[in-house]
């Protein structure tokens, strides 16, 4: 009778163990599956999501990664690597990619900015880089811009303790340069400036000094990427997390290899260095060189075609809105130079002024931003006035074009009743 006992107890102790087994099983896989989900933190955290029909700003977290570039990160953080040879690595790789001589995977283009100038006034004296920016009295630290170039990332340069000269006229950059004179910097999408690239660069490298050209947010087209260092820029910054839609706080420095070479010994994980914040993770890097991988697959006439195609079916939608005028719009500018929906209206019909509607769409539910030129005068290369209503459409996920539509149609529906 006790051996009886003892084997039933231990049968009935291995028929728990076995369904304890099977429900750990069970737990195991319920977490493996909410962890490749992830669980949603902006939801936990109570932090509203959007439908971007603004564009690519960084106060709207830019891009979304394409699900390509989303993997590749993921992927990566699995797994630890040694992050010299990682940048080494993608730098060649980005290179041979972007025909360029060298490159550099930074954090955001702001981040390529300050590496850049920390680069030229630091070539072939690395000692210098412990004196930047606060120690600069024996350092070249002048840098020569347009004054229709002036921005506030100028500020990213100023980072290094250099100041800038203004230049107006061909003449007056011609008699600029100095003993003093480290860099030149171009913003490759202003709207104001008499000196033409192709000048700018000559006159610089006359003098022997180095250029660089922030274009930031200027592709497309695909070409940007290597026009600006063919022309002849030492270096030339892009940010990562706008038309390439790489990650958001990654960006590119691309050009000749010495100074490229700088740029590497002034940034994190170097110590004693300006760029020591500037932490690029192996996550970040890893998905620059994957969203440059996409971003190279695609064509210039297939996303315009798509964006147009976005653009028409929301106008398509609002074509009960008494006197709503619509057209599709390139910025004549370098930067975001992709389709965008202008619509204009009679406020005596419809009585609501644009930057009102950009008040209502963000408020409501799904919220939606509007590009900020709504309602603004003329800016960013956009025909745009207080009677406009700027929808970017290049941001929009598949089918939220529609849903910005209906969001529109209600509200000026409503407004015209």
């Amino acid at each position: 009778m006790q051996d009886r006992t003892r084997r039933g107890f231990l049968g009935a102790l291995n028929a728990t163990l076995a369904g304890l087994g099977l429900a750990s099983r069970k737990a195991e896989a319920a977490d493996t599956h909410h962890a490749a989900e992830g669980e949603d933190y902006y939801d936990k955290l109570g932090v509203t999501k959007i439908i971007n029909a603004a564009g690519t700003y960084t106060a709207l977290t830019a891009s979304t990664m394409p699900p390509s570039v989303q993997a590749a990160v993921a992927r990566a953080a699995k797994h630890p690597v040694r992050l010299h040879e990682l940048q080494v690595a993608s730098g060649e790789y980005l290179a041979s990619k972007l025909k360029c001589e060298a490159a550099m995977v930074t954090a955001g283009a702001a981040s390529a900015l300050t590496l850049a100038t920390a680069a030229a006034m630091t070539l072939g004296n690395k000692a210098s880089m412990h004196s930047i920016p606060t120690e600069v009295t024996g350092l070249k630290n002048e840098v020569i811009a347009q004054k229709g170039h002036r921005y506030e990332y100028d500020h990213a340069i100023r980072n290094c303790g250099a100041k800038f000269v203004e230049v107006v006229t061909l003449a007056d950059y011609e008699a600029a340069f100095n003993e003093r004179t480290v860099m030149t910097n171009f913003f490759n999408a202003a709207e104001q400036g008499e000196i033409s690239r192709e000048d700018w660069v000559r006159v610089a490298h006359k003098h022997g000094v180095p250029c660089l050209n922030d274009a930031a947010a200027d592709v497309p087209p695909i070409s940007n990427l290597w026009n600006y260092t063919q022309m002849g820029f030492d270096m030339v910054a892009f940010s990562g997390g706008k038309g390439m839609r790489g990650p958001q706080n990654a960006g590119l420095l691309l050009g000749r290899k010495d100074l490229i070479a700088a740029a590497t010994q002034n940034n994190s994980p170097n110590s004693d260095t300006v760029g020591r914040g500037m932490k690029v993770s192996k996550e970040q890097i890893v998905g620059m060189v994957a969203a440059v991988d996409w971003f190279l697959s695609q064509s210039d006439a297939a996303m315009e075609a798509e964006f147009r195609k976005r653009a028409d079916r929301i106008a398509a939608q609002l074509k009960g809105i008494p006197t709503l005028e619509s057209r599709v719009v390139i910025p004549n500018v370098a930067a975001n130079a992709v389709p965008h929906l202008l619509l204009r209206y009679d406020q005596q019909r419809v009585k609501m002024r644009p930057v009102e509607v950009m008040a209502e769409l963000r408020k409501g539910t799904p919220s939606i931003e509007l590009n900020p030129n709504t309602g603004r005068k003329p800016g960013a290369g956009l025909p745009c006035d207080e009677n406009t209503i700027v929808v970017g459409v290049w941001m929009l996920e598949p089918g939220e074009d529609l849903i910005v539509a209906r969001r529109l149609k209600e509200v000026l529906t409503k407004a015209a009743g």
